[in-house]
């Protein structure tokens, strides 16, 4: 295990879970869901954009609680100065600042951000300096195995990440080319691991205890940072850091647990951005929530389309009987 200076980064990876970065995901709301049930793993926010926050400081965004803690806020983009101020403001808030190198999405890599930085090292690492240079918090970075499957550099690019001054480096398995396709090689998280001297979390693919636990075998990486796999389970990242802490396998949240936490997710929502943003909100949480129940693609038709409170109420409470009467 490599030597770890800060304090911060020594509990994140003691705890060796992460809710990892999902943009117009991981909101306050989520982050709250999940801290219930992991006390001490890190939770990252959805990225958010320098440039955009050093125009608009959004409230709903920046939002956290002490129980957030240990918490990392997750910056994009690409102009060194714009990024190192974006970290300036979430400072105050952040346990530590990540920047994100490994969005895949078009309209983000074409603004040169996210994985499109892995096409130009010099940048990224100007980018990590400039941040620490401003902030006394720790700072990590997520990126990918590369841009393509021919221009894999994730050695090298860690390598420099770590000169330039990151603490801790999140690997998202596949290029940027795969998107979410694929699957996650987690055998070259290994690779990076066995080059760097600090701290490495594995991301992609983790989407049970058993699979963080054969993720870490393989990859040797000092934890496991989970994305969609937390996504209509908000238990998972709990049961992967108490699977962790005592070697036990709790069992996932029944049918009718993941009814009650989706409405307790969508009164949270609608309490924070009001009923109707809080609802539209809410739609793309629905096929995660509602998965493997019998006729989910029925309700969730009728889940994304209505806007009125009422209905969405009856149809989650109509399933909830439904599986009751299962048990």
């Amino acid at each position: 295990m490599p030597r770890i200076k800060n304090k911060v980064i020594k509990q994140v990876v003691d705890t060796k879970v992460s809710l990892a970065p999902l943009a117009g995901i991981t909101d306050y709301v989520l982050r709250e869901l999940i801290r219930e049930n992991a006390t001490a793993a890190l939770i990252t926010t959805e990225m958010i954009s320098s440039e955009a926050l050093n125009q608009v400081n959004d409230p709903v965004i920046i939002k956290r609680t002490p129980q957030q803690s240990p918490i990392a806020y997750q910056i994009s983009g690409h102009k060194p100065d714009l990024m190192a101020k974006a970290a300036k403001i979430l400072e105050p808030c952040a346990d530590i600042i990540d920047i994100n190198m490994g969005c895949p999405v078009n309209k983000v890599v074409k603004g040169g951000d996210g994985s499109a930085l892995m096409k130009t090292p010099q940048l990224a690492a100007d980018i990590i300096k400039a941040v620490k240079e401003n902030v006394q918090c720790p700072v990590s970075v997520k990126f990918r195995l590369g841009y393509t499957s021919d221009s894999m550099n994730y050695i090298e690019f860690g390598q420099k990440m770590q000169e330039a001054g990151a603490e801790l480096i999140t690997l998202h398995a596949r290029t940027r080319a795969q998107m979410y396709g694929g699957n996650a090689d987690w055998a070259k998280i290994h690779d990076l691991v066995t080059n760097v001297d600090i701290p490495v979390f594995a991301n992609g693919d983790i989407t049970s205890v058993e699979k963080a636990a054969e993720c870490l075998q393989i990859s040797g990486a000092a934890g496991a940072a989970i994305g969609r796999g937390a996504l209509g389970d908000i238990t998972l990242i709990g049961r992967i850091e108490e699977f962790f802490k005592s070697n036990k396998i709790l069992p996932p949240p029944s049918p009718g647990e993941r009814i009650e936490a989706l409405k307790k997710h969508l009164y949270a929502e609608i309490e924070l951005r009001g009923e109707n943003v809080g609802i539209k909100f809410v739609r793309k949480f629905y096929p995660y929530y509602i998965s493997g129940i019998k006729n989910a693609a029925k309700y969730r038709s009728i889940l994304v389309t209505t806007e009125s409170l009422d209905e969405i109420n009856y149809v989650l409470n109509y399933i909830l009987k439904e599986e009751t009467s299962m048990v």
